[in-house]
C-alpha cells in the first residue's frame, strides 16, 4: 500500500511553539482541504538522561531530568516529508529533535 499523508508528532518547548508553527506554514503543513495551519498540540512531560557525548538543551549529565513540552501532531503530504522535517531541524533548540513519522491509512484530502 502506498501512503499519500502522515502524521508528524512533533516534540518541543512551549518556547518554541510559535517559531514552530511559522516553520510549518513555510512548507505547507497542515494543508487539508481549503484550510491550511491545521495542526494540534497539548502539553506533555517529557523525561531524558543525557549520557557521554551529548550536549542537551536542558538536564545534566546522566541525571534523569523532566520538563514540561508541547507535543504538536499535523498531518503532511508524504512528498513534502523532507522539507518539513527540515524546517523542523532548523528551528528546534534539541540536539536531536524527536519527531515521529506515521503513515495514515486515509488517503483522501
Amino acid at each position: 500500500m502506498e501512503f499519500k499523508f502522515c502524521k508528524l508528532e512533533i516534540f518541543i518547548p512551549k518556547s518554541h511553539l510559535s517559531e514552530l508553527k511559522t516553520a510549518l506554514r513555510r512548507v505547507d503543513a497542515g494543508h487539508i482541504g481549503n484550510y491550511d495551519s491545521c495542526l494540534s498540540y497539548g502539553d506533555v512531560i517529557g523525561v531524558w538522561r543525557p549520557i557521554n557525548g551529548s550536549k542537551p538543551y536542558a538536564g545534566d549529565m546522566n541525571k534523569i531530568s523532566e520538563a514540561p513540552e508541547i507535543k504538536v501532531e499535523v498531518r503532511i503530504a508524504i512528498e513534502n516529508l523532507e522539507k518539513t522535517v527540515s524546517a523542523i531541524k532548523e528551528i528546534h533548540p534539541y540536539e536531536t529533535p524527536v519527531i515521529n513519522i506515521i503513515p495514515l491509512l486515509n488517503n483522501h484530502d
